[in-house]
């Protein structure tokens, strides 16, 4: 390539640099910058396969898909490979423009070998942006290093339907706190500058977490009003604040039209009203799922029509209805070239944004490339130590003594490692390929696109890559690669001159083997039981309770494993609980045979070693629950933002006040979490009684430790507003502080919330006004522990916000 060419001049911004190429480019190569190949078909045992090349980046390509996850290749082997393609679109293409390789990032890169931090939903626990920013930069540097430029994350969908399988990969139920560890994992993950960032990819572009029936996939339920001012919450947030650079479409319709055909969200509402700028990358097949599942489009050439004039940028993960299709189409008048150029445009501008012209290799050093993909061991122990949720602690049974002598560890996870690892984490994804290359079905959509047509020299790569990860089982894996070690192995380390005695009793599952005798004796002759229970998630039908494609109509806790906690209880032994799921389950029957539960989510490489420390108070809980645990499946959805008069949000005038056969509320709140100290708030200091529309309140409160053990706490801060015609949530999540006090500290919190984050639609539906009246506020250690209150007026003219609305409020400590 020519360093003369108009796009080569460095100081021009990356869009007159993508202008200046576009000019050159012919049909067929700009149809290709909006299309996608799997490389598994691209490499052999020597490297790239020339005739492969050849036949899928002849005409150059837009994005490589998923090399980290569809494969079994070390840090090095990653880099030689992105090294190999990137040389050959580089040298004989004939524009010579290279692609960006991306990959899936939910919590950690999702390759050999990367450190795997607590799944979104146990960050969310942590309610710690900061940490959970630290991990994104963390991933930055970890995917630049190996030339991965596009992360396929984070998950912003707003979760509030319990039954949908895929609750973990999100940050819960609350719009704030979505917005606030969404906007922290773009600005880790992009960076101040592209040149040395990765693109973020918000996913799932609309209401794809609120369905009908909480099944994946099926038609969003949700009104226009609610899907602007609860789901569309964070991805705003990160558009506004911090320049989210790409999107990716819900598999979903709305209003009877697929997302990924409709101008209306992914043009009207996206770029129209939120001001986004980016790229919109498919969820991979969502364009011949418009052909062969929602059957919008006669066969794929007229979905990839559909999706592209809808704002449908990118089809991942392979090419189906754009590339030569797409051509064909434009060629024959079908499609405008103008409607390709405005994709190709935004292709082109994010390639210049990362570099890639400058720099398409990456350094294939093996011990730089290994050390860097093991960083962060460390914070993924902090966050899994952060996110533990302390739900019940009857007469303060926890912490646990270290001095305890006889320990009976029981349940389905006491003696295993691989719990922690739900869907999107490599192990997960490596036993899905197996179950595929032998056969089985897979659970995450766009896997028959794999690699097309598969030669024989890219077969026997395959066969070879993956043949050492085969040799061994899943859980010995995990423990080579990532230094794992089960519950039970924990607590030996923490306590080890006790006798435990490990019995599981049962599996996840009622199908699975059990012996639930032989845990009785085993808590029968103990001092403390400690049972760890729950869920297993996956991407593969069948042995799974939750994950992509694994949605359940019933969230009760498996009758085995309630009738292992009974059993257990009945021999008087206290039983500590740890419920480890990725999503809410019904645990009401089992709450009473439990002295004390933590929450422990899906932690990670370093869950089990968390879950121990904070067992024995090596650690405390300071975790808080990201999402409502029902008491019965019929509540869902329950959550803490219904609306005054509806739920559980009845007024004391309401006729109707729940259920005939037990209690509106949930079991556990939002925002709960105890600990092992306590604290004292007091009262609420406003720095006025009346603020202006355009103004902002300061809110102070004095919050201490009055326990004998330093301890975590997050300070939150809850708004009630009303609004002329219009029914509001009861509470608003507008901000909120971790904090971390000594015995007998005090400190205190400051929240500077402005007005115009508390807007909402007004009447007609399009404008976001906040009107003047009165303002409950309320802060407390949970949405249902309410410790101070007090209330401001809004004053001033009603007020039309437009787009200069704010997000998120502003603390600090002192």
């Amino acid at each position: 390539m020519s360093t003369t060419t108009p796009w080569a001049v460095i100081d021009a911004t990356p869009l007159q640099r993508a202008d200046a190429l576009l000019q050159q480019m012919t049909i067929d190569e700009k149809a290709m910058q909006l299309s996608a190949t799997m490389p598994i078909a691209l490499l052999g045992l020597d490297g790239i396969i020339e005739s492969q090349a050849e036949k899928l980046l002849g005409n150059g390509i837009g994005h490589i898909s998923a090399l980290g996850m569809f494969g079994h290749k070390s840090p090095e082997t990653t880099a030689r490979s992105v090294n190999s393609i990137q040389k050959y679109l580089v040298e004989n293409t004939r524009l010579g423009i290279p692609a960006i390789f991306h990959n899936e990032a939910l919590n950690g890169v999702l390759a050999p070998d990367f450190t795997v931090y607590p799944t979104a939903i146990g960050l969310a626990a942590s309610w710690n942006p900061e940490a959970v920013g630290q991990m994104a930069d963390l991933m930055r540097q970890q995917m630049r290093s190996v030339g991965l430029l596009q992360a396929l994350a984070p998950v912003m969908d707003v979760a509030r339907d319990a039954r949908w399988g895929r609750v973990h990969e999100t940050y819960g139920e609350n719009p704030y706190l979505a917005s606030a560890l969404s906007v922290a994992f773009t600005r880790g993950l992009q960076g101040d500058d592209l040149r040395e960032g990765v693109i973020a990819t918000a996913k799932h572009f609309l209401g794809y977490a609120m369905t009908e029936g909480g099944q994946n996939m099926a038609a969003t339920q949700v009104t226009s009003r609610e899907l602007r001012e609860v789901y569309a919450r964070p991805f705003e947030a990160a558009i506004r604040l911090a320049d989210l650079a790409s999107i990716m479409n819900s598999y979903s319709e709305i209003d009877g039209v697929p997302v990924g055909a409709s101008w209306e969200i992914l043009t009207g509402l996206l770029r129209d009203e939120l001001g986004f700028e980016g790229t919109v990358v498919s969820d991979y097949t969502t364009v011949p799922m418009l052909h062969t599942r929602q059957r919008v489009a006669r066969d794929v050439a007229e979905a990839g029509t559909l999706a592209l004039t809808a704002g449908l940028d990118v089809e991942l993960p392979a090419t189906v209805g754009y590339g030569t299709l797409l051509a064909d189409q434009v060629r024959a008048g079908v499609v405008g070239e103008g409607v390709l150029d405005t994709s190709v445009r935004r292709v082109l501008r994010d390639k210049f944004a990362l570099g890639l012209f400058e720099r398409p290799y990456v350094d294939e050093d093996p011990i730089v490339l290994a050390g860097t993909a093991q960083r962060g061991v460390d914070l993924a122990q902090q966050l899994a130590e952060e996110s533990l949720t302390l739900l019940k602690n009857e007469s303060a049974v926890l912490p646990l003594s270290r001095e305890v002598r006889r320990i009976a560890i029981v349940g389905p996870h006491a003696d295993e490692v691989g719990f922690a690892f739900p869907g999107y984490t490599y192990p997960v994804g490596l036993g899905m390929i197996g179950g595929m290359m032998a056969g089985g079905e897979g659970s995450m959509a766009g896997l028959d696109e794999l690699g097309g047509e598969m030669p024989a020299e890219a077969m026997a790569a395959a066969g070879a890559e993956f043949g050492a990860a085969f040799a061994v089982s899943p859980e010995d894996y995990i423990r080579q690669h990532y230094g794992s070690i089960s519950l039970v192995e924990a607590v030996r380390e923490l306590v080890p001159d006790a006798e435990i005695t490990v019995v599981t009793g049962c599996g996840v599952l009622d199908s699975e083997p059990s012996d639930i005798d032989a845990a009785v004796v085993a808590a029968a002759g103990a001092d403390v039981v400690i049972a760890a229970f729950g869920g297993r998630g996956g991407w593969f039908f069948g042995a799974t309770t939750e994950g992509e494609g694994s949605d359940s109509a019933d969230l009760e806790l498996p009758s085995t494993q309630r009738a292992l906690l009974s059993a257990v209880a009945a021999t008087g032994t206290p039983v500590v609980g740890v419920l480890s799921t990725g999503r809410p389950m019904v645990i009401t029957e089992s709450l009473p045979s439990l002295s004390a539960l933590v929450h422990a989510y899906y932690g990670g490489q370093q869950g089990t070693r968390a879950i121990a420390n904070v067992l024995f108070g090596v650690a405390t809980p300071g975790g808080k629950l990201p999402y409502s645990i029902p008491r019965h499946t019929g509540q869902v959805p329950v959550y803490a933002g219904q609306h005054v008069g509806s739920g559980y949000r009845r007024t004391e005038t309401d006729m109707h006040q729940g259920y005939r056969d037990m209690p509106a509320t949930p079991l556990f709140a939002f925002g709960h979490g105890l600990s092992y100290t306590t604290f004292e708030y007091g009262d609420i200091s406003l720095s006025d009684s009346t603020v202006e529309g355009t103004g902002s309140v300061d809110v102070r409160i004095r919050v201490s430790n009055t326990g004998t053990v330093a301890g975590n706490e997050v300070v939150q801060l809850y708004f009630s507003d009303t609004a002329t015609g219009l029914v509001r949530p009861a509470q608003e999540l507008v901000g909120f502080r971790r904090i971390s006090l000594a015995p007998g500290a005090s400190t205190t919190v400051t929240f500077t919330v402005r007005m115009d984050q508390l807007g909402y639609l007004g009447l007609d539906g399009s404008t976001y006004i906040i009107e003047p009246g009165p303002i409950d506020v309320l802060i407390g250690s949970a949405s249902d522990d309410i410790r101070a209150q007090a209330t401001f007026d809004v004053v001033g003219p009603t007020i039309k916000l437009g787009r200069s609305r704010s997000f998120l409020s502003v603390s600090h400590v002192e």
